[in-house]
């Protein structure tokens, strides 16, 4: 399989998740400015989206959208337990999560990497932001992961989106049990392959 990608962008999830369930994968690099691969090919033609991530399957085959992959992974690797079974309560929980990041942060900080959006506009983000960082803080304050003590595809998606905190100035100090969170998912040993691989960490 292939994985189209970007580094430090929301494809890094994915690449989390193939590491975490033991799948190999193979990484293409995509410039997002220019929307092309390294040879030159456009990737508008292998994705009319434009967009990271992008799964391309042995078969040709291909899946967009970070959420419907990293289900697909952790569903190939059920063993892993990177995500319940199908069909119970605690997948569509876990569902919930998933949503909940695309829709309330995920999407929340592309206007924060835009210098083009007006100042207050962006603090207005920031805001909002921050009354979604009060409330996940008061459900990690009681758990390991989003899910439970179990890390799961959820969990690679949140520490993701977490970690662009860094390149938009969004001071966290005010959130500790966020900062822990991110450390512990940081720490793990395949997080932290997956981020050297995007030359993201020594």
């Amino acid at each position: 399989m292939k994985l189209y990608y970007s580094p430090a962008a929301c494809s890094l999830s994915p690449h989390i998740v193939a590491r975490e369930a033991g799948i190999p994968i193979e990484l293409v690099k995509v410039d997002l400015k220019a929307h092309t691969l390294a040879d030159g090919t456009d990737y508008t033609t292998v994705n009319p989206k434009g967009s990271v991530p992008l799964l391309e399957l042995d078969d040709g085959d291909r899946l967009s959208e970070g959420p419907a992959i990293v289900q697909y992974l952790a569903d190939r690797n059920p063993a892993a337990g990177l995500a319940p079974a199908a069909g119970t309560m605690a997948r569509y929980r876990l569902q919930e999560w998933l949503n909940f990041i695309t829709s309330e942060l995920h999407k929340q900080y592309s206007p924060l990497f835009d210098t083009a959006v007006p100042a207050e506009y962006r603090d207005a983000v920031r805001s909002r932001l921050a009354k979604r960082f009060d409330w996940l803080s008061t459900r990690l304050a009681q758990q390991d992961y989003l899910t439970g003590a179990q890390f799961s595809v959820a969990d690679a998606y949140l520490f993701t989106v977490l970690s662009w905190n860094r390149w938009v100035g969004l001071d966290t100090a005010r959130w500790p049990v966020l900062e822990a969170y991110v450390a512990r998912v940081a720490a793990r040993p395949k997080v932290q392959e997956a981020l050297k691989a995007e030359g993201l960490a020594k």
